[in-house]
């Protein structure tokens, strides 16, 4: 496993797991955590939202259990107030708000201090001023070693750029959505690194494309119809095997993980496996750049600076 540090110190593995997707039974989810930890994937994405608190207890089930929390780069999001009894979700990034939400994710994490903390989204309009204030107080009484944010949105991107002293940002980015190629010459000059969730585009970007093309992208995606999808599936998995040609792609960019998701140890093998391929036995970089060639250059349509 490589690892990657960001400005502030943070060492990412370049692997990450992302918990979203972990059993909500705790010891299913620490199991496949212990097995995460002993591969070498030792970066740990999780947020508030997920599961309204228990995806962060379920972590926290695990550090306290394992004593592995120093081998553990742990991350959590903020800014979605929700409600316990019904599905309500409000966006909240105030200062009040992620004053409160620190203390309740450390206590259901069972650690005293985040290796980072992201905002969970992020509008324009929002007082940006007053949540990166906060942020930097975390960082001052020690609560957190860096923050970031988790965004798509370029002109909220652009504005935390400029403004803040954010270690990373998260964004959907894979060899489909491709759209963070626009900023990278941005992010890269102000040395933060990104966080690359759903590299894998939920399994379209695996051997199992066929069937997953069928399953969940019946009406396309991002501006593509089923039938471009497939075209550009088709003719890039000749050259070489998705997964690992994904891995390579991203790695060539300043990414600080691959946060990739996993609901069973198994998969989780599937994807350290195809990652330590790709540092191992890396594709040519004439194929690779035939199978990059394969697929449409997109760009953000929205919020634009």
């Amino acid at each position: 496993m490589k690892f990657n540090t960001t400005k502030s110190g943070i060492k990412f593995s370049e692997l990450g797991l992302g918990a979203m997707n972990l059993p909500q039974d705790a010891l299913d989810s620490q199991y496949i955590l212990d097995q995460a930890v002993d591969l070498g994937v030792t970066y740990i994405d999780t947020a508030d939202l997920y599961q309204k608190g228990q995806n962060e207890k379920n972590i926290g089930h695990f550090i306290k259990n394992s004593k592995k929390r120093d081998q553990i780069t742990l991350a959590s999001k903020v800014g979605n107030r929700f409600n316990m009894l019904n599905d309500d979700v409000v966006w909240d990034p105030s200062k009040e708000h992620i004053t409160r939400s620190i203390h309740e994710s450390l206590k259901r994490l069972e650690t005293d201090y985040l290796d980072l903390y992201m905002l969970h989204g992020g509008m324009i309009e929002d007082n940006k001023d007053e949540t990166i204030e906060t942020f930097e107080q975390l960082k001052k009484e020690g609560l957190i070693r860096a923050y970031g944010i988790s965004s798509i949105r370029p002109n909220v991107i652009d504005y935390y750029l400029k403004h803040s002293n954010i270690d990373t940002i998260m964004m959907q980015f894979n060899l489909i959505d491709n759209r963070p190629t626009d900023l990278i010459e941005s992010i890269q000059s102000k040395d933060v690194q990104i966080l690359a969730r759903g590299p894998l585009m939920k399994g379209l970007l695996t051997e199992k494309y066929d069937e997953i093309l069928e399953k969940k992208f019946e009406s396309g995606i991002l501006g593509l119809t089923q039938e471009e999808l497939r075209q550009s599936l088709d003719a890039s998995t000749t050259i070489a095997p998705l997964q690992q040609a994904v891995y390579q792609y991203l790695t060539s960019y300043p990414v600080a993980s691959i946060v990739n998701g996993a609901s069973s140890v198994e998969q989780l093998q599937v994807n350290v496996k195809a990652y330590d391929t790709s540092i191992k036995h890396p594709i040519d970089k004439q194929k690779l750049n035939k199978i990059v060639e394969s697929f449409k250059n997109l760009h953000y349509e929205d919020h634009l600076v």
